[in-house]
């Protein structure tokens, strides 16, 4: 079993919030952005580009942090249960255009839209002996026709790509501003962004700028909070409006802390895993 501020990357890549990302023998390869990282079961072991964003979060009080969301016995025995389960620091534009991507996806669905994406539009680099394609930069899915968007697999959210690709280009939208903002002006921010809702803001929010109070609400996570916390967070429609969204998510970091994004990742690899649902 890890130990404290070990890192898990089965645990970890496999918790949705990543998905170019293949394993082979002891190592996982994975895109981020412009870098390719190849990472053991220390963390990054060797990366195309210098790993400057510290991917894996390894400046964070990592124990800490889970032993303050720990806060009943579903998430002690969710932490306990995937020791090492880590949240990650992103390239912002990546993480963005995945998660605009992620509408009712499925993770393989999901990952083979990124890939499309990547081979038509990312550049071909050779890294540790080995063909990737980095993700593409703003400006080129921007330009590019909806079409040919839609031609890598990502359906009705093409158009959402391309306009979201270019607000970052002409940087309307600005990842690093958007990091220096609090929690509710960052998420005001990225939800002028098309195709982004309260769930994919907070996935941006949370796995790639450092809103660890970001605490995303999709059907999985909504599951368990009706079956383990009826009374603490009762929701009464199939549907949440916006302001039910709020409502809840008040509710939530009053209860989890300012670490509630972690309790979120824990407790949706474990709703997922009980489900027995694929991952990459």
């Amino acid at each position: 079993m890890p130990g404290p501020g070990a890192i898990n990357l089965d645990f970890t890549v496999n918790s949705g919030q990543v998905f170019l990302w293949r394993k082979d023998g002891a190592f996982w390869y994975g895109v981020n952005g412009q870098n390719v990282l190849k990472c053991g079961s220390g963390g990054v072991v060797k990366s195309r580009l210098p790993d400057e964003g510290d991917f894996f979060r390894t400046g964070e009080d990592t124990e800490g942090m889970t032993r303050s969301i720990s806060r009943d016995r579903i998430t002690k025995k969710s932490v306990m249960r995937y020791p090492g389960l880590r949240l990650l620091r992103q390239d912002p534009f990546q993480c963005c255009i995945s998660f605009i991507s992620s509408s009712n996806a499925s993770i393989q669905k999901i990952r083979s839209g990124l890939e499309g994406l990547c081979r038509k539009f990312g550049d071909r680099v050779s890294f540790d002996g080995r063909e990737f394609f980095l993700f593409p930069e703003p400006a080129r899915i921007a330009g590019a026709p909806v079409g040919e968007i839609r031609k890598c697999g990502l359906g009705y959210r093409s158009e959402y790509v391309r306009q979201a690709s270019g607000m970052v280009a002409k940087k309307v939208v600005d990842f690093e501003e958007i990091r220096g903002l609090d929690y509710c002006g960052a998420k005001e921010q990225l939800r002028a962004v098309p195709g982004v809702g309260n769930k994919v803001a907070d996935c941006i929010l949370l796995f790639s700028l450092d809103k660890t109070e970001a605490f995303p609400l999709d059907r999985w996570v909504i599951r368990v909070l009706q079956k383990y916390y009826p009374d603490r967070f009762e929701i009464r429609t199939r549907s949440i409006t916006d302001r039910q969204y709020g409502l809840l998510h008040r509710k939530i970091v009053d209860y989890f802390g300012p670490y509630a994004g972690y309790a979120q990742q824990f407790l949706f690899k474990m709703e997922r895993e009980d489900g027995m649902k694929k991952w990459l």
